[in-house]
């Protein structure tokens, strides 16, 4: 089975039930329902929640939700690999064997359904899991950090006459999702490394959403990507 996990929990603080707040016309968790249902590439969509109305609003748009998340890995300090652990777990003593684990977070309506399916199949043999990616806009490599007083000083101060457009391009992780065999998040597998491959997001689709300003801007962000076409 190609199982789909929405880690959801209630309690947000700094944007209260941000999991399904409305986010231009609908609950922000629908965006990653909707993608995950319309790739067409996973058997069962859940949503792992603590909180009953998590699991209300996600079966309203289309996901299952087969179990309540146990309180233990419900609080801050919680992994996403302990929530994974926990319904790879819960679906093999049901008898299921699960082929794949795609893990897309609640608050990413800036994936689409494509950057899903396109990702599930460059997993090989020799790629082991698959994740999100976007390219810094500015060359990390003339960054520079402050002292208490403001002062700056460079990272790699031998990159200071370099041109940006010289210098080689770094990537981050855009956050979205992971998809990977359930033992590589079972056992806690480096994701960096050799064994994965990035899925590339461009870095006009990526933001994190963790406070009240970020959702300002992931909606401004969204109204102009709708108009633009792009979403």
């Amino acid at each position: 089975m190609r199982l789909a996990i929405i880690p959801a929990r209630g309690g947000s603080k700094r944007i209260p039930k941000k999991n399904i707040k409305n986010f231009h016309g609908k609950p922000i968790i629908a965006y990653s329902i909707e993608a995950l249902l319309n790739s067409n590439m996973l058997d069962k969509v859940i949503v792992s929640t603590d909180d009953v109305e998590i699991a209300e609003v996600a079966k309203k748009y289309g996901a299952e939700v087969p179990f309540m998340r146990p309180s233990d890995i419900s609080d801050d300090f919680a992994t996403t690999g302990d929530v994974i652990k926990h319904a790879v777990e819960w679906f093999n003593q049901k008898g299921d064997t699960i082929e794949l684990v795609c893990c897309l977070y609640a608050t990413s309506p800036f994936v689409k359904m494509n950057d899903i399916s396109e990702s599930i199949k460059l997993l090989t043999l020799d790629t082991k899991c698959v994740f999100s990616a976007a390219e810094f806009s500015y060359p990390i490599f003339r960054s520079f950090k402050l002292d208490d007083s403001n002062v700056p000083s460079m990272f790699w101060p031998e990159n200071f006459t370099e041109r940006s457009q010289d210098l080689e391009s770094a990537y981050h992780d855009a956050g979205m999702f992971y998809i990977a065999k359930p033992e590589f998040f079972v056992d806690n597998k480096l994701i960096f490394a050799e064994h994965s491959k990035a899925c590339l997001i461009p870095h006009y689709r990526v933001q994190d959403i963790d406070t009240p300003e970020d959702w300002i801007r992931a909606e401004i962000m969204y109204d102009a990507l709708r108009r633009n076409g792009d979403i």
